[in-house]
């Protein structure tokens, strides 16, 4: 009887924390969605401490670390969320995004390979990508005949 009353108290508490894990992801992505990048910063953080492995709140702070204009975090949380979930689109195509800005085209070019594996819903991006590549390849083969 002892064991069954501490098992129930177990899954009682775990059922709770879980709630509490939800409640902060909810809650940052709501104040993200209401420009209140701060506060949803601290509760995105706050939910990795629960859930380290909780890639969309790595991704979200990825974008807040974009608003804020903080590239090295913003490619740290990046490369944690594609680590945690290799096939996320949003998180590759940020990556992507990052290496065009930095003029590392081969980079560039292998992630868009990478990325157009692995598109459902984002697929729309690829000419986008291919037409920034196309003008820094331009760009790249006129400074070479100067």
């Amino acid at each position: 009887m002892k064991y069954f009353i501490l098992i129930i108290c177990f899954l009682l508490l775990n059922t709770i924390a879980k709630a509490n894990e939800n409640n902060f992801f909810n809650e940052a992505k709501d104040l993200f969605d209401k420009k209140k990048y701060e506060d949803s910063k601290f509760l995105f953080q706050r939910n990795i401490v629960y859930n380290p492995k909780d890639s969309a709140s790595y991704l979200y702070l990825a974008k807040i670390f974009k608003i804020e204009e903080d590239q090295r975090q913003e490619e740290k949380n990046i490369n944690t969320t594609l680590l945690l979930d290799p096939k996320n689109e949003e998180a590759m195509y940020l990556l992507i995004d990052i290496e065009l800005e930095r003029s590392n085209f081969s980079k560039a070019d292998e992630l868009s390979k990478d990325f157009k594996k692995i598109c459902k819903e984002m697929c729309n991006k690829i000419d986008l990508i291919e037409s920034r590549l196309k003008v820094f390849e331009k760009k790249d083969a006129s400074w070479r005949q100067s």
